[in-house]
């Protein structure tokens, strides 16, 4: 199969914009030959101060005039940036020409209609790519110069026709070039990276993809009829097999039907390609296994921690650990169908994640260990609010994916160097368990937020593990509240959680305050406590706090028997003596 020729590794900017030329991004001004390899994609903020990656290619969002682009690109080129994209058209000045050969950095234009947040994504995914092959051999499963750019490009060749490559959800894997000489349709495509909603309905509608997916051959599609006016050219489809399974498809915009000879080269193209979309898929596995084994071994604290660190690029700066988890975790009794949806949905909110991430810092990482994801985020050691910043990154991608998955995202303090890590790991989970116990009132915190929480957490489980017995006057209240099916310890929580205000008080148990007077006054006496001494009320508080299914056990039985009592205590009611008052 004739494969597309190139020297240019796909981390250079000239190979980018052989991928992606014509299609999204145009060349302006400069040289991409000139370029070493992209290091890294970076979106521009005017208002923060940003560290790049070294030759990093920075998306200019809302940078449109000529004096913005010039004096960026001034900028950028003492950073070492290696290209900026700005959104086009773009009209050359002889400032920004100035600019461009002072800077060395690279102007390309972004086209009108394509989303910054899709190109951004392509871009990393290409770069993602390129890291994971950069060691491997080509041989005969891998691709000409190893991605699907490159065999899209070839299939694209041989058809005479552009191609793009999909996944089973209609969305862009990989395209050809020469998707300008297709019609509408398609560059819709191309700039939404998915098939669009309305033209996946009428592929549905008329059956395609059921053709697709029995056949082992090319389908031919007629020009679909979508209601305007523009040109539209038929497609070739061909599903991408491994075995049983469907991968995806490939489709190509053609005038006229394949010859036989042509078919059966395309048939042989999606049998590599498959087998090429095998390989990624086993690399991605293997990548996210390997970074999962890293991330574990640099939040550790272990003589391991400063070469993980270095090897994940984060080594030798300050960096924060987010502990990110779901809120209904699979309970052991789970049977093994819930549990691996649970696990798959974690691992797909963590790539999510990691991505987010990636976009505040580069270097950032994100991986899976156990039941929780783990993101290890560098911030500037000079800043005393990392930690606020922090918790607002995690708000925000909270914030994109909506309600759809209840995620909890715990906030550890600022790790100085390696040693600070597991520190760092540590508090993020206290705040992590203490939001999970909570039912969720909150879905970000800090360790600060939450310290008090976390301690009385592991005081109760010190108290679990060693069995200690719930004693004094609490104890004394729980077992006449059992015998006697009363509720004199709802009567004390309340009273404390009302800071004494009887009112207040009574008013929660729904009570008259008459009632919960007399009621205060007999718990007084059953449980020999002195509510006006201070440690005997924070003493109460703290135990009505950590063995709270002792008093569970004994308000179920109260509820029965909560009206019977009312009407005794009522008819029994005598005047209050106010020196008797422990408080209000």
């Amino acid at each position: 199969m004739p494969a597309l020729a190139t020297v240019h590794p796909r981390s250079s900017l000239d190979r980018v914009l052989e991928d992606l030329g014509t299609t999204l991004i145009e060349l302006v001004c400069g040289d991409p030959q000139a370029t070493d390899n992209v290091g890294g994609v970076v979106i521009h903020d005017p208002i923060d101060e940003q560290t790049l990656p070294h030759r990093a290619l920075v998306l200019g969002v809302g940078v449109g005039s000529s004096q913005e682009i010039a004096e960026l690109l001034i900028d950028l080129g003492r950073q070492g940036a290696s290209a900026l994209v700005v959104r086009a058209p773009v009209i050359l000045t002889p400032q920004i020409e100035a600019a461009v050969a002072q800077s060395g950095t690279v102007l390309l234009g972004l086209m009108r209609g394509a989303s910054w947040t899709q190109v951004a994504a392509m871009l990393r995914s290409r770069l993602a790519e390129d890291d994971m092959s950069k060691a491997e051999p080509e041989g005969a499963s891998s691709a000409p110069s190893g991605d699907l750019f490159s065999l899209a490009n070839a299939v694209a060749a041989l058809l005479d026709a552009p191609v793009t490559i999909e996944d089973r959800s209609s969305r862009i894997l990989a395209f050809s070039g020469r998707q300008d000489e297709a019609d509408r349709s398609r560059v819709e495509t191309i700039l939404g990276r998915r098939v669009p909603e309305h033209l996946t309905r009428l592929l549905e509608d008329r059956g395609i993809f059921q053709a697709l997916y029995r056949s082992e051959q090319p389908v031919y599609v007629e020009p679909l009829d979508t209601g305007s006016n523009d040109s539209k050219l038929a497609r070739v489809a061909l599903a991408l097999r491994a075995g049983d399974e469907i991968l995806g498809s490939i489709w190509a915009a053609v005038q006229t039907p394949l010859s036989p000879d042509r078919s059966r080269s395309f048939c042989d193209a999606g049998k590599l390609i498959a087998q090429h979309m095998l390989h990624l898929r086993a690399d991605a596995d293997i990548e996210r296994r390997l970074r999962s084994d890293l991330v574990s071994a640099a939040l550790e604290g272990t003589p391991r921690s400063p070469d993980a660190l270095r090897q994940l690029r984060l080594l030798d700066q300050s960096n924060i650990v987010l502990a990110l988890a779901l809120q209904h975790s699979a309970k052991p009794d789970s049977s093994g169908a819930a549990h691996a949806h649970l696990v798959a949905e974690l691992q797909r909110i963590a790539d999510a994640f990691a991505v987010h991430l990636s976009s505040v810092h580069q270097s950032a990482v994100c991986a899976v260990i156990g039941e929780v994801a783990y993101g290890i985020m560098p911030v500037l050691r000079r800043r005393p609010d990392s930690e606020e910043r922090a918790a607002r990154v995690a708000v925000d991608f909270l914030d994109r994916i909506g309600d759809r998955a209840h995620i909890l995202v715990g906030v550890g303090p600022v790790a100085l160097d390696s040693t600070g890590l597991p520190r760092s790991r540590a508090d993020a989970e206290r705040a992590l368990r203490v939001m999970q116990v909570d039912g969720a009132s909150r879905r970000v915190a800090r360790m600060a937020d939450v310290q008090v929480d976390a301690l009385l957490l592991e005081l109760g489980d010190m108290v679990h593990v060693r069995g200690e017995p719930l004693t004094g006057a609490v104890a004394r209240l729980v077992a006449y509240d059992a015998k006697h099916h009363a509720s004199l310890v709802k009567t004390l929580r309340a009273w404390l959680e009302a800071f004494g205000d009887v009112i207040e008080a009574s008013a929660a148990m729904y009570v008259h305050p008459n009632t919960f007077r007399y009621r205060l006054r007999r718990l007084v006496e059953v449980g020999d406590i002195d509510l006006t001494d201070a440690k005997s009320r924070f003493a109460a508080m703290l135990q009505l706090r950590l063995w709270p299914q002792e008093e569970g056990q004994a308000e179920d039985e109260q509820v029965i028997h909560a009206g019977l009592e009312d009407e005794a205590i009522s008819a029994s009611i005598q005047p209050v003596d106010p020196s008797r008052r422990p408080l209000r």
